[in-house]
């Protein structure tokens, strides 16, 4: 059998958003291939460029020192990469280079560049792909965009997505908390709540999805359409007026689901994602009550989404998803009751 060869410097690069089980496997390569690795990260002008949304670099790299500390990696440096090439093209020291499937033309250049100023060629580690739950390639902007975690397993199961939920009473008092920022106002004049909330907001990079009737009602009273309204037709759990309901003319696609108070029906489930999938504004009208459906939207939103909605006599609470934010509602989900 033969031995595999060890390189005394290896180079990795990349944007490491997210860090997953696919970046992981690429670092995993270097270090068990080499006696020395330098990863070199993009650094936020550049990585800005592609979404964003984007972890600031400091995070980044965090997150790649808390992992090499968990399986007490040692050898391995980071470094800024400012450019597309960095210090590859004229490393003297460096022997290999990780590649993708995507960026095996890359390091070819890097090589022919090396070349040129009379150095060796680096060898090209190429990394096979991690694949996800679904067979699709784990990559960071299929985590943005909130349709898996950092290890491909999907946000919400095949079990919670088929069955009814039943919400436990140990969860009643988690679920009362506000989960986000509150912004304070009185109750007669939600708008002084809304327009505080609107405002921390980056709407030019964040998409909104309020939930409830008064909610939506407040926003579009103040000339915002959210891209996605859910109402159930009721305040407080008391029917509303016709004159007071929601009119959905204001939305592009209309869409309905069946949810009954204290549940989570698959119905609800498929509206939500119906809906994150539109690129014109849309309004779920929920036939029952739609109190729950934050934790259904913070689980299939990309990061970065507004969802917006109503504490009663106290204002408005805005939560942003985030990949902390989807876990604690994937956790809470877990607790649900399923009803076969």
């Amino acid at each position: 059998m033969a031995t595999e060869v060890r390189y005394a410097c290896c180079l990795v690069g990349g944007t490491f958003d997210r860090l997953h089980s696919g970046h992981k496997l690429l670092l995993s390569m270097a270090i068990s291939r080499s006696e020395q690795v330098e990863i070199h990260v993009v650094n936020d002008e550049i990585a800005g460029r592609k979404s964003p949304h984007i972890q600031p670099y400091d995070d980044r790299v965090d997150a790649i020192y808390d992992w090499l500390s968990e399986k007490s990696y040692h050898s391995v440096s980071i470094f800024q990469l400012n450019d597309s090439f960095g210090p590859a093209p004229d490393h003297e020291s460096a022997d290999a280079i990780i590649a993708t499937p995507e960026t095996i033309g890359n390091c070819q250049e890097i090589n022919r560049m090396r070349e040129l100023s009379g150095l060796g060629k680096l060898s090209i580690l190429e990394v096979p792909h991690m694949l996800d739950y679904s067979g699709k390639i784990i990559s960071s902007s299929r985590i943005r965009s909130g349709m898996i975690d950092s290890d491909g397993n999907a946000w919400i199961d095949d079990q919670n997505r088929q069955h009814e939920l039943k919400m436990v009473a140990t969860l009643d008092n988690e679920l009362k908390t506000p989960m986000g920022t509150l912004f304070e106002g009185p109750e007669e004049y939600p708008e002084i709540a809304m327009s505080e909330a609107i405002e921390s907001i980056d709407r030019q990079n964040s998409s909104i999805v309020a939930v409830g009737d008064v909610s939506v009602a407040t926003l579009i009273g103040m000339g915002i359409i959210p891209d996605i309204g859910i109402v159930d037709g009721m305040t407080k759990r008391v029917k509303l007026n016709e004159s007071e309901l929601i009119d959905s003319s204001h939305f592009t696609n209309i869409l309905s689901a069946i949810n009954p108070a204290g549940h989570i029906m698959p119905s609800l489930i498929d509206a939500v994602e119906n809906a994150l999938s539109k690129d014109e504004p849309t309004i779920i009208n929920v036939e029952g009550e739609e109190d729950l459906a934050p934790i259904i939207i913070h689980c299939l939103a990309p990061i970065g989404t507004a969802v917006i909605y109503g504490q009663p006599k106290t204002g408005v609470v805005v939560q942003i998803s985030t990949l902390a934010v989807k876990n604690r509602c994937r956790d809470i989900l877990s607790m649900f009751e399923v009803v076969d």
